[in-house]
């Protein structure tokens, strides 16, 4: 029999984020020697990687970092929360931010595409990936352009890593407004800043259910155009921030706090895990 402890399989899976069937067995094969545990556990993981492309990643983090001009917001995923809250995963998940933040990646493509450490932020990956014995992946990647920066990350347990991470971009020196503001997206998850950006063709497609909706219920035909207007307004309170109703005091809309704070938003990213 092997000589190693269930202590020994605890710093293995603590070290390196593995399953404790896979470090046990590696354990095994090494007869209780760690450091051949661990080459043993790369080996194989290595050959595994395409085995688990068509697993779900349902767990991971988020992560955010300003830089000059920019912020960049990734979410890292994992099969399972036991390895995204490793410290293995964490520190891996730094390593990819500081990465494709360097690059100024823009989406997942670009960010896996970085380089880090002589080869790309994807093969890197799948080669911690391939110790921890599960599929990891940079999943999500956003870049926010901007003078200041609000970063939220949220934790949806206290065991785990953020789940859900907001960046915005900001010109004013209300810092205060600017991070209760990244809260509320957090909370409220807006898809556009305002209405403006909401495309001509979902406009559209809103505006002809609501005025079906409407006729269907019989509302007489002179009332219709206000009718489809006020749920057209409540369309946009749904999905642009600026007209949403605020968070902290829903007697205010985003925009009014905006502006009575003096700044002005340049552009938000939100992430959550698994989403």
């Amino acid at each position: 029999m092997a000589n190693f402890t269930a202590a020994d399989v605890k710093t293995l899976r603590d070290r390196l984020g593995a399953g404790m069937m896979d470090s046990k067995n590696a354990l095994v094969e090494a007869d209780g020697d760690i450091e051949k545990a661990v080459e043993i556990l790369r080996v194989k993981g290595l050959k595994g990687v395409a085995k688990r492309e068509g697993r779900q990643t349902t767990a991971g983090l988020v992560a955010a970092k300003a830089s000059s001009g920019y912020a960049t917001i990734i979410e890292l995923a994992s099969e399972t929360d036991f390895v995204a809250k490793n410290d293995k995963f964490i520190a891996l998940a730094d390593s990819v931010l500081e990465a494709v933040a360097a690059a100024g990646a823009k989406d997942a493509a670009e960010g896996n595409a970085a380089a880090i450490g002589g080869q790309t932020v994807e093969a890197f990956v799948n080669d911690e990936a391939a110790l921890m014995g599960e599929k990891v992946e940079l999943r999500s990647v956003s870049r926010v352009d901007g003078e200041a920066f609000a970063i939220y990350l949220h934790k949806t347990s206290k065991d785990l890593p953020p789940q859900v991470g907001v960046v915005v971009g900001y010109t004013g020196s209300d810092e205060e407004t600017a991070r209760s503001i990244a809260q509320h997206i957090a909370f409220a998850a807006p898809t556009y800043l305002s209405r403006d950006e909401v495309p001509a063709d979902q406009v559209a497609k809103e505006r002809a259910i609501v005025e079906e909706t409407a006729k269907n219920e019989g509302k007489p035909e002179a009332a219709l155009p206000k009718i489809i207007e006020g749920r057209l307004t409540g369309f946009f309170k749904e999905i642009a921030l600026l007209d949403q109703a605020y968070a902290k005091d829903n007697k205010l809309s985003v925009a009014k706090v905006v502006e009575q704070a003096g700044i002005e938003i340049s552009g938000f990213a939100r992430v959550k895990v698994g989403a």
